[in-house]
């Protein structure tokens, strides 16, 4: 009884204090030993929502911005404020018109361009407006919302400053079960997000799977890198060592090789390194030196907004080496250091912490997948992209464009000409071999709105080289699923077919390394080079050896044929739930009859089943490296027939064109189909 008394005590004390002019300046980035004595009132009255209609985007850090987040009292110089406020609004937080005019005051005495201040009236408990602020995600209606969430602290009026600004902008309000915080989270604005592990130590109450299953419905996350922080502090956020600068670009922090956490640090950019970007190419690495350790150096904890990047700076000699880097991997944003202003900058908090990007809501957004790396000789390239105005507002038809320039020379362009419904395509004329192409795209809408792709344009382009023109080899089919013991005994076929009017020589067939892949090849005895004259064929009996310890899951290997000029690949992947028998579902003659038609899908796609029992039905979409992209409930279904549309079935989380395996299971069975999509 004691014991409850001094907690009512401890709760009610902490709300005087929450309510004192709703604005305190007493509490820390961390959690006090009071809020700790109440930290499991977090989520108590959290609302969620249903998701966002699909297919759902999470807006990026380095997107634009129509205003950025503050909260008075500061805990930023007046000069950043000022030097923010000439490019997009300044949105500051206070608690009443009294706290407002003094801020007025504030900013017209420091020059603060006031034609671009507002001001929301809410009460706050603290100025980390990074961690509690609103999350923006745009839905398949192409609508710009808010996703709220638990903020990992028990303050109150912080964790309502979502609604706030979901309501000062009349947009829509989601709610997502899953206790976070903004500086614990990157996103590439693709589906590719990043955490620290803190993200499942305060969500002990669900499994990894329905937190990738959060993420993806509110956020539209499938690929979720969830790292072991190296940091070894106690606030264990990505942003005190991480960074998205790009789709494609990451920063990581760097300490001495005698740090005790040199090998953490190493771990996680190497873990970068080898993992693929939305653009389907390796992460770009940049390093910068954070060693710590009685020195403050907080170069992740920066600021993007738009064109320029802030970094926090502390008059230490490692400033400008900081500021090299990000002048390296950032060509052609300005890179402005930002001294604290007496506010204190920490290695585990900065102006990152304290300053909040709000996504522009009329936003011109471009998807695209640039070419990269050695393009074969074509005719011509083409450059394909989506082109959604937020705003609804038409686009400037004579606005669209390609821009690209040959081995550093003078910038071109080509129209980018209407496919159909929101996808564009531009024709770059070919080039000699070995030719350098550097390009990015460009379009304008009637709300009054440019974009280009990459987001800062020529100074840093996309850029592919122009290889030699590829034999008229090709490899079918691409990928061979084994669902069955005796297809693994008995082998599946691919054949290699010279389509060309010249000899083609195959240098080498092999595989990842795998031990139970087999291939036969026939003629048996081939050795390599192999010639393959005009119209000649080549058959490979890809076998498979399961050892009986087998466990349950996906096993997969790429087998690769390998020309003087290119590498075919043929994806194999083993169901070995079903064809190891280990698992106590498996497919009967009685079981599940799966049908997807047509395939390659197309919006008349339709899935379609039977089952003969009464049982719970759950359908998943898997990425070909056998990632999660999608997890639907179809409830208990009686026995019978059922079909469903494709694009209603799926929201479209994943690239436009790949292969992916759709399993729909029961209590006691499950089946699995390859899927192909297609432009």
């Amino acid at each position: 009884m004691k014991r409850n008394y001094l907690l009512l005590l401890t709760v009610f004390f902490l709300l005087i204090q929450s309510s004192i002019s709703g604005q305190n300046t007493s509490l820390t980035h961390h959690m006090t030993p009071e809020e700790e004595l109440i930290k499991d009132q977090i989520d108590r009255d959290f609302y969620p929502t249903l998701p966002p209609a699909g297919p759902v985007r999470m807006v990026a850090e380095f997107e634009h911005m129509q205003a950025v987040l503050i909260r008075y009292p500061f805990g930023i110089p007046m000069s950043l404020i000022k030097e923010m406020s000439e490019d997009c609004t300044v949105l500051t937080v206070v608690a009443n018109q009294s706290q407002e005019n003094t801020v007025r005051g504030q900013y017209q005495s420091a020059g603060v361009n006031m034609n671009h201040v507002e001001f929301m009236h809410a009460s706050t408990d603290s100025y980390w407006t990074r961690d509690y602020g609103p999350w923006f995600v745009v839905n398949g209606n192409n609508e710009i919302g808010v996703c709220n969430f638990p903020y990992n602290r028990p303050r109150p009026n912080d964790n309502d400053i979502p609604i706030e600004v979901a309501e000062y902008y009349d947009i829509e309000l989601y709610g997502m079960e899953l206790i976070s915080t903004g500086g614990n989270y990157m996103c590439d604005g693709m589906g590719i997000a990043a955490s620290s592990d803190l993200v499942i130590e305060e969500n002990p109450q669900l499994t990894l799977t329905q937190i990738n299953g959060k993420v993806l419905n509110y956020l539209g996350v499938h690929t979720y890198h969830i790292i072991l922080d190296p940091l070894g502090e106690y606030i264990k956020h990505i942003d005190c060592w991480g960074k998205f600068l790009d789709i494609d670009k990451v920063l990581i922090g760097q300490v001495p090789s005698s740090d005790p956490r040199y090998s953490d640090f190493e771990y996680v950019a190497d873990y970068f390194e080898q993992s693929i970007s939305s653009y389907g190419t390796p992460y770009e690495v940049f390093r910068v030196f954070t060693p710590g350790n009685g020195q403050t150096t907080p170069y992740t904890n920066s600021l993007i907004l738009n064109k320029k990047v802030f970094v926090p700076i502390t008059g230490s000699t490692h400033d400008q080496a900081a500021l090299d880097v990000y002048e390296d991997a950032m060509p052609g944003y300005e890179v402005i250091g930002v001294t604290d202003g007496g506010y204190g900058w920490e290695n585990t908090d900065a102006l990152h912490c304290r300053t909040k990007g709000v996504a522009d809501l009329g936003m011109l957004y471009i998807r695209h997948y640039p070419l990269y790396g050695q393009i074969p000789q074509y005719d011509s390239f083409e450059i394909t992209a989506e082109i959604i105005p937020y705003s609804d507002e038409p686009l400037y038809s004579d606005s669209l464009k390609v821009f690209y320039r040959v081995n550093g020379g003078f910038y071109n362009s080509v129209p980018l000409f209407h496919q159909d419904d929101l996808t564009y395509s531009g024709f770059i004329p070919t080039q000699p071999t070995g030719s350098k192409i550097s390009y990015y795209l460009y379009a304008a809408d009637e709300s009054g709105r440019n974009k280009k792709h990459p987001y800062i344009g020529a100074a840093d382009p996309h850029v592919f080289f122009v290889g030699n023109p590829l034999p008229e080899l090709t490899v079918t089919p691409d990928s061979l699923i084994y669902t069955d013991y005796m297809q693994c005994i008995d082998g599946q076929i691919a054949m290699a077919i010279n389509e060309s009017d010249s000899d083609i020589y195959i240098t080498n067939i092999n595989n990842e390394g795998w031990d139970p892949f087999f291939w036969w090849i026939d003629p048996f005895q081939v050795s390599f080079p192999y010639l393959m004259e005009p119209g000649d064929t080549l058959s490979l009996n890809v076998q498979i050896g399961i050892p009986l310890d087998m466990m349950p899951g996906f096993l997969q290997d790429t087998l690769f044929v390998e020309t003087e000029m290119k590498t075919h690949q043929v994806f194999i992947l083993v169901d070995s739930i079903l064809v190891s028998g280990l698992n106590e579902k498996h497919i009967t003659n009685n079981g599940i009859n799966l049908n997807i038609y047509p395939n390659p899908v197309t919006s008349q796609t339709q899935v379609s089943f039977t089952i003969n029992e009464t049982s719970d039905v759950q359908v998943t979409l898997f990425s070909s490296e056998a990632k999660i992209l999608e997890i639907h409930s179809l409830g208990n279904l009686k026995p019978g027939d059922y079909t469903f549309p494709w694009n209603k079935l799926f929201t479209g989380n994943y690239p436009d064109n790949g292969i992916y395996l759709l399993r729909i299971e029961t209590n006691n069975h499950l089946e699995t189909r390859k899927i192909i999509q297609l432009n």
